[in-house]
């Protein structure tokens, strides 16, 4: 994230409470995910980004807030970089030309900030954002970024997830909602020094899912952490644990006050 977690945590009064559960690594109630939104605009475009998203945060996206510190109404020069290494590479077509030609010309940039979530809750407030990220888009913004776990799709992509989302809601669809809001909010596969790992499955209350290198391709492991991810939603951690001969582990290489940091730990998986 460009604006650095703990900043923002301090300019909202809330990194004292995230603070408790800094030495564990692993303080479930009192570490509680939020989403942070990152829209873009052309000339001028930041009132009615900022409008619309104060619309919608007032009809549907309870809880959410337009955050008056960071949003700015000219261009941050350090946005292409941001997105560059952001966009998402597993969907096809995920972004185009158009979309990374946007944020190079960007000229505002308007950040909306979610609640704190519980597991029980997340899920909902991630279709919130989701939905959030439609009503801004309809406004005019010509790119978004979820800063949360650092993945930004283009605007066609977004619109598919938005189209998902609302036909999984009309089917009572609960595992396809959480798995939507993941496609939507979370990033894979990132190379860490033993695993191939996601960021962001936090988002829908869930533990993040780390592969063992020697797995397999890319679309391969990406597809196994979007398996684990439907079942993880569908029957919960200790069955996930148990049929993949996983591990629970919480060593995250973020810090408590890092919006990537994960309060519901790793499921670790390895080929054996």
């Amino acid at each position: 994230m460009i604006v650095s977690g703990r900043a923002l945590l301090t300019a909202m009064g809330v990194l004292p409470m995230l603070a408790e559960g800094h030495g564990a690594h692993a303080a479930g109630p009192t570490v509680r995910p939020r989403h942070v939104l990152c829209f873009l605009g052309g000339e001028g475009a930041w009132s009615r980004l900022s409008e619309a998203a104060s619309r919608a945060i007032g009809k549907f996206a309870t809880g959410f807030s337009v955050d008056t510190t960071y949003s700015q109404d000219e261009p941050d020069s350090r946005m292409t970089g941001s997105f560059s290494v952001s966009w998402d590479r597993v969907a096809p077509n995920a972004r185009s030309a158009k979309d990374e030609a946007a944020v190079a010309d960007h000229k505002s940039v308007l950040y909306v900030l979610g609640p704190p979530m519980s597991a029980d809750n997340a899920v909902l407030c991630s279709v919130g954002a989701l939905l959030l990220v439609d009503a801004v888009i309809e406004a005019g913004a010509t790119a978004v970024k979820g800063e949360s776990a650092g993945v930004a799709h283009g605007l066609a992509r977004w619109a598919e997830l938005v189209r998902e989302a609302v036909a999984a809601l009309q089917s009572d669809d609960n595992v396809a909602l959480s798995r939507i809001c993941r496609l939507a909010f979370a990033k894979r596969p990132l190379a860490g020094n033993v695993y191939i790992e996601t960021v962001g499955y936090h988002l829908v209350g869930l533990p993040e899912v780390h592969v063992a290198k020697d797995y397999g391709t890319e679309r391969e492991v990406a597809a196994l952490m979007d398996a684990v991810g439907d079942e993880l939603a569908q029957g919960g951690l200790q069955a996930v644990l148990f049929d993949r001969k996983a591990r629970l582990s919480h060593a995250s290489s973020y810090e408590p006050d890092d919006f990537k940091f994960n309060p519901y730990g790793i499921v670790q998986i390895s080929r054996t």
